[in-house]
């Protein structure tokens, strides 16, 4: 059969634009694309070998050969796989989106065997990835078990091509790249291995390439000769580890074989603190090996920073920043994700069903969460590592993850009124413990546990003897937004709003109280009221108090001081807002100032004394009052004053 010139399908020209110009966004693709495509077609042939011996031909050593041309300005991909016929090679070469390895699956499920080869290409323009860098490409192969010739195939993507039989000894495929002038750099060794380490690296057959390197002069011994110069020796070396460690079972892999791997795809040389070996059935199959790390990176917290899980479609990389397939709090585990039915879109770059990849996120995360809280019950001592890394990362998920937030909540750990400083108590724990009477859980946000356990909000609760949790992280402060409650029990600021601590009984004492010191102290409320109406929205008692006079409390869902805080040190505009100050109603400043009051409403101090009492209210809630001169000022006239 002579040499036949035929015309691509109507929209092959447009269709090979967009391969070679638009549908991959990195040209060193082709080579990861002809690897896969090589690989699958040893997979067939070693499939079908199963009922057919003979298609073998004797040659079961499996390779795929890259062999570069610099002279020549030629690379030529080469396996000894399944290899196609003529009639093949126009049919799933000559249109363009018809996949052999797609129709090779298909008539597998219907025979209906079980065992099917795990193929990589799910659409037929990988090998059109060629032309982004060849004007030309020229294709000889030859079927397992067919006649002695094989078949021709070449174009220069311009339409046409041409197929023709040929001479080929044995079984197999050889595709050969003529490159354009600028594409030279794809014939460097150090190019070659580069992009077969990033993208094949774990493919299961030999990757080989031969390589030229100078030698000195040996005797038989040996031994150098000197002044003997060199000789030029050519061996075969593969190029790609075929270790994927990940689709062994967990009893093949030593301790020693999981660190090396984790260095490896991290770039940590610390030992992981944990390794999930992870394998999941049934609506969604993947296999995967996730670590966490021991110690946080610096780039944790930056806007850019990657995730650390690699994504690939039966050893294949895919991406090393996959966004979906693990949430943003977990964005510090590191590892490998090999799903085996993930649906690509034809360039394998884009995930092109969400719902897939979702299922994925959905497996993996319930196992990392559940290794998590399996560690923290087992081994505390290392929980406590990884929380004092993680802690306020993990707790971003009490925002975003609402099908898992009583497991995270779960994982919480917070210093308490009850805690020493560096022990923690669980939200499980605090419940727990409560004593009988206490409806709610309480804690306070600040920037630190000095700051938080000598603050005056505690007065009444040290009282009481109720825990408070300390939540001193800068993120707790917009976790408890999302943090409602535990175990049916509110979480309830003790800087904010109105506390209910009282039985029935108590308050109704309570209310006695304050109308009685209402009436006694009614007028000296009202004037401080009306010479900090700028300031406070309002001037009431304290049920907080035991000891200090005054205290500044946010309105329920107002913001707080350390919030504002929070606020400014991003930058972040803060809302203009008044908080209510809060006195206690059996501090001697109130007899004071009614003496003060009932003598001479006039009296200038007494404005001085309101002001004072607000600035010990910014004091105490952590914030810097606007008049420190002013301040110190007053606070000296009336230690001169008390000591006449």
């Amino acid at each position: 059969m002579g040499k036949t010139v035929k015309k691509f399908e109507t929209e092959v020209q447009q269709l090979l634009d967009l391969v070679i110009h638009s549908l991959y966004s990195n040209k060193e693709i082709f080579l990861r694309e002809l690897i896969s495509n090589a690989s699958d077609a040893i997979d067939k042939v070693k499939f079908e070998s199963h009922s057919n011996m003979e298609l073998l031909e004797g040659n079961a050593d499996w390779k795929i050969k890259i062999h570069p041309d610099k002279e020549a300005g030629t690379l030529t991909i080469s396996d000894n796989g399944i290899g196609m016929s003529m009639d093949e090679v126009a049919d799933n070469i000559g249109t363009i989106a018809k996949s052999g390895t797609k129709n090779f699956m298909a008539a597998l499920k219907e025979q209906n065997l079980a065992e099917n080869p795990e193929l990589i290409g799910q659409f037929g323009v990988g090998f059109y990835a060629s032309f982004m860098v060849a004007d030309r490409v020229t294709l000889v192969t030859r079927k397992a078990g067919g006649k002695e010739f094989g078949c021709r195939w070449e174009s220069a993507g311009d339409g046409s091509y041409t197929i023709e039989e040929c001479e080929k000894e044995t079984r197999g495929t050889d595709i050969t790249l003529h490159l354009k002038e600028e594409m030279t750099e794809f014939l460097d060794e150090w190019r070659i291995r580069s992009i077969v380490k990033k993208y094949s690296d774990y493919v299961q057959y030999p990757i080989v390439m031969d390589v030229t390197r100078s030698e000195p002069v040996k005797d038989a011994e040996g031994n150098v000769i000197e002044g003997g110069g060199t000789i030029e020796k050519t061996t075969e070396e593969t190029l790609n580890s075929m270790k994927a460690i990940w689709t062994r079972s967990k009893s093949e892999i030593t301790e020693e074989e999981y660190e090396e791997f984790y260095k490896h795809i991290s770039h940590d040389y610390d030992k992981p603190l944990a390794t999930i070996h992870y394998s999941a059935e049934g609506v969604s199959e993947f296999k995967s090996i996730v670590y966490i790390p021991a110690h946080k990176p610096f780039d944790l917290f930056l806007r850019d920073h990657k995730k650390g899980v690699h994504l690939y479609v039966k050893r294949v990389y895919i991406t090393d920043n996959c966004e979906a397939l693990l949430p943003d709090y977990l964005r510090f585990i590191k590892g490998v994700v090999d799903s085996s039915d993930l649906p690509l879109n034809v360039s394998r770059e884009i995930l092109q069903e969400d719902i897939q990849i979702k299922r994925i996120q959905k497996s993996l995360v319930g196992k990392i969460l559940s290794t998590l809280a399996e560690m923290k019950e087992k081994d505390f001592d290392k929980y406590l590592k990884f929380y004092g890394e993680f802690g306020p990362v993990l707790k971003e998920g009490i925002h975003f993850d609402h099908a898992n937030l009583d497991k995270i909540k779960d994982l919480l750990l917070f210093e308490s009124s009850k805690t020493e400083s560096g022990k923690y108590v669980s939200l499980k724990e605090y419940v727990e413990r409560m004593p009988e009477g206490q409806k709610e859980i309480y804690f306070i946000t600040g920037m630190s546990r000095a700051s938080v356990e000598n603050s005056p909000y505690m007065e009444v609760f040290r009282k009481k003897d109720y825990e408070v949790l300390f939540m001193v992280d800068p993120v707790d402060e917009w976790v408890v937004q999302a943090l409602h409650d535990y175990d049916g029990k509110h979480l309830k600021a003790i800087d904010r709003g109105d506390l209910e601590l009282e039985t029935e009984e108590e308050k109704k004492a309570q209310e006695a109280k304050k109308e009685e010191k209402q009436k006694e102290f009614g007028g000296v409320i009202t004037f401080i009221q009306e010479t900090l109406k700028d300031r406070v929205k309002e001037v009431r008692f304290s049920s907080r108090l035991t000891e200090s006079a005054c205290c500044l409390v946010a309105e329920e869902m107002g913001l707080n001081a350390n919030m504002e805080k929070i606020l400014k040190s991003m930058n972040q505009e803060v809302p203009e807002s008044k908080r209510i100050l809060e006195l206690n109603p059996d501090h001697p400043i109130l007899q004071v100032m009614t003496s003060m009051f009932e003598k001479n409403k006039e009296d200038a101090k007494l404005k001085d004394y309101c002001e004072l009492l607000f600035d010990q209210g910014l004091l105490t809630e952590g914030t810097p009052i606007k008049d420190p001169l002013r301040f110190t000022k007053l606070v000296s006239e009336l230690m001169v004053a008390g000591g006449k």
